[in-house]
């Protein structure tokens, strides 16, 4: 890593309120105008220039102080005033919190970009950029077409907010973060703002946030299929509304990689370019595992200059679609680096990549696999801790009707883009889920996950409807694996293989213990096999650069380091529990004197025989404190959910404190019916 200090700007640094337009549902007090807190990073210079700006709900004065202190005033250096600015109800912004991706935040987004623009020192070009919610706020924005956004980058987003934003999973409920951001963000929502930058009104501010809470499982579990709620905000459903250039970026460790090859595929190819890495869910700059690491703000910064201040410098001449094959390797929960190699298509579908089909052998299979099938899957959002990937997937292979494929003598069979399995089922109870794992097998046996998907099988007709099976009838279904760029070489073998339970991320359905029956004859797996191209050469990237650190301290303290994920079984209960420390933020000391403390633990339970006994619970505690002048709040919440043959059970709670003292205490049941899911 590259910490630079000289620039070619100096650079100034302020925090604005930013006025949204007045009389909206979720402003503070009847007809009130909101304002929302924006930090600017400018470069010291007399002439107007282009804004760049990162909107997400995450807490600019503390929570993303650090990352935003990498990138800001590195593009501030470089010419532009980069802009850092909370969503509405969250932070030191105004206002009260509602659901992700509501229509208001998109509105207030407008509105920021609108208001950037007509700034003084700003030439009128605006680009949006962010990871996660940022980078997807960025293309729902961009979908709306204000006319002053010109350009986008967007890093591990997604396009489908159904079936690729972690609440649902080929039709399924995703059990592990539809809970989990579930909770954390119910958790986040009830922090209060920081007195420092909201002033003498915080109290006022964060009360009015409290009582307008709503856990966003409510919501996400009434609508269980695609339906409008879904389609809001999810430009997969017409990416053609995006007018601005986009640079889609993602990593083949990162659950929302698809977003990049379904916009390198639809959008015009003179307005984006797409790039995929090894990494998890991350800048690519950042050095988190897995590696390597590139020049990621360099990159960034030839778009900004050729789409915002107009200098040709060749962006638009590079390969539609740069990606990395990762080589083989063995299972590991956590890589430091990944070797393979950078490889470049001028087109997505490339012509470089041709889909075979492989024919499933053998006499008709009964799948029905045990409760607990994938407890090895690995952590759902990798953010490149040490547990966070799929261990050794032998004892998931075990419950699972597997097939294998061997790696002939000579090169590496090489796969880019998204595998896809034809599978004939019979069924003799009316719901039921299939998983498709692709794994690497070494000659020694052991067997590293390359990629997977899943379909409930009631969304076999489109995720708009749920159709009961015919009950004791066979059916062909078709489903794509998530897109993986792997080589498997010769001497290994290619392993398909088939579930019918994947605990804690696929939720299961009442019936679903007994499984499926797989007619292998009308069965195949197709695999995107690539073949070298012509621009696959000289793909090279910079050495990562960042500006100087926050300086963050991370005291050390006396508690114990819980592990990250254990796995529990009460033998005579017949139960198996995920145990899970999902790292986040820890604790922390700023330069400002906060001091931050977070505190979250998830706990995932099935019995092996009963889908009825899936069980999801959260607990969180977060202490913001400054010793001077003497301000400590502590926010502590429990979430959880069950379910019953008919619905889902879920049950929340929040408690506030300042000083010790209880200010907001409260909790929520609800019975969500399962009309599908």
């Amino acid at each position: 890593m590259i910490i630079r200090t000289d620039f070619p700007y100096e650079t100034t640094r302020e925090d604005v309120r930013i006025p949204m337009p007045g009389g909206t549902s979720r402003a503070e007090g009847s007809g009130a105008g909101v304002e929302l807190y924006a930090r600017i990073w400018r470069p010291v210079t007399d002439e107007p220039v282009p804004a760049l700006l990162e909107y997400l709900p995450y807490r600019l004065t503390d929570r993303t102080a650090p990352r935003d202190r990498q990138r800001h005033p590195w593009y501030a250096g470089h010419g532009y005033a980069s802009v850092r600015v909370d969503v509405r109800g969250h932070g030191c912004s105004g206002g009260v919190p509602g659901d992700e991706y509501d229509a208001q935040e998109l509105a207030d987004g407008v509105a920021v970009v609108e208001w950037l623009a007509a700034q003084p020192w700003c030439t009128g070009a605006v680009g949006m950029f962010g990871i996660a919610w940022g980078g997807s706020n960025s293309l729902r924005i961009a979908a709306l077409a204000p006319g002053a956004l010109k350009a986008v980058v967007t890093v591990c987003s997604t396009d489908d907010r159904y079936d690729n934003d972690g609440h649902y999973m080929g039709g399924s409920v995703l059990a592990v973060d539809m809970h989990a951001w579930s909770a954390a963000m119910l958790a986040f929502a009830a922090r209060p703002p920081d007195p420092r930058y909201a002033g003498d009104g915080w109290r006022e501010q964060w009360l009015t946030r409290l009582e307008a809470l709503e856990p966003l499982v409510h919501t996400w579990l009434a609508h269980q299929t695609r339906d409008a709620y879904w389609k809001h905000g999810s430009v997969r459903e017409d990416h053609g509304s995006i007018r601005a250039a986009v640079l889609a970026v993602g990593g083949w460790h990162d659950p929302h990689r698809d977003t990049v090859l379904r916009l390198v595929g639809h959008l015009p190819r003179n307005r984006v370019r797409g790039l995929i890495g090894p990494w998890s869910h991350q800048y690519p700059d950042r050095g988190l595992p897995p590696g390597p690491a590139i020049g990621f703000l360099q990159e960034t910064l030839r778009w900004w200059d050729h789409w915002l201040k107009g200098e040709d410098n060749g962006v638009m001449d590079e390969p539609l679609l740069r990606s990395w094959i990762s080589e083989s390797h063995p299972p590991a929960t956590v890589y430091e680096r990944m070797q393979g190699r950078w490889v470049a298509d001028a087109a997505w579908p490339s012509p470089s990549v041709v889909p075979v089909s492989y024919g499933l052998q053998g006499a008709p299979v009964k799948v029905a696999s045990p409760q607990h099938t994938g407890l090895d899957a690995g952590r759902f959002l990798p953010l490149g801790n040490d547990a966070d990937l799929p261990p050794d997937q032998r004892e998931e292979d075990a419950k699972s009707a597997c097939f294998e494929f061997p790696v002939a003598p000579g090169e590496p069979v090489e796969i880019l883009g998204r595998p896809r399995v034809t599978l004939r089922l019979r069924m003799d109870v009316p719901y039921g889920q299939v998983i498709a794992r692709l794994c690497d097998v070494a000659p020694d046996g052991a067997s590293t996950l390359v990629t997977r998907g899943a379909l409930n099988l009631s969304a076999r007709g489109g995720r708009e409807r749920a159709a009961p099976w015919p009950v004791g009838s066979y059916e062909e279904v078709a489903f794509e694996l998530n897109g993986i760029g792997h080589a498997f070489p010769p001497g290994h073998r290619i392993r398909l293989a088939l579930s019918s339970a994947y605990w804690p991320w696929i939720w299961p359905r009442a019936g679903s213990e007994a499984g499926w029956t797989l007619d292998p004859a009308g069965s195949t797996l197709e695999l995107p096999l690539r073949t070298a191209g012509p621009l696959d050469g000289g793909i090279v990237f910079e050495a990562p650069e960042q500006a100087e650190p926050l300086g963050v301290v991370h005291p050390a303290t006396l508690d114990e380091p819980r592990p990250e994920r254990v796995v529990v079984r009460d033998v005579a209960r017949g139960t198996w529990r995920l145990e899970v420390d999902p790292r986040y933020g820890g604790t922390l000391v700023y330069p400002d004197g906060l001091e931050s403390a977070e505190d979250a633990a998830e706990e995932y339970e099935i019995r092996s025989d009963d889908a009825l006994s899936a069980r999801a619970r959260s607990r969180w505690r977060i202490r913001l404190h400054r010793p001077d002048p003497g301000w400590e709040v502590t926010v502590e919440t429990r979430s959880e959910i069950s379910c019953d043959a008919g619905g889902f059970l879920t049950s929340n709670e929040v408690v506030c404190r300042e000083g010790g003292e209880a200010v907001f205490h409260r909790t929520w049941e609800r019975r969500l019916p399962r009309t599908a899911g």
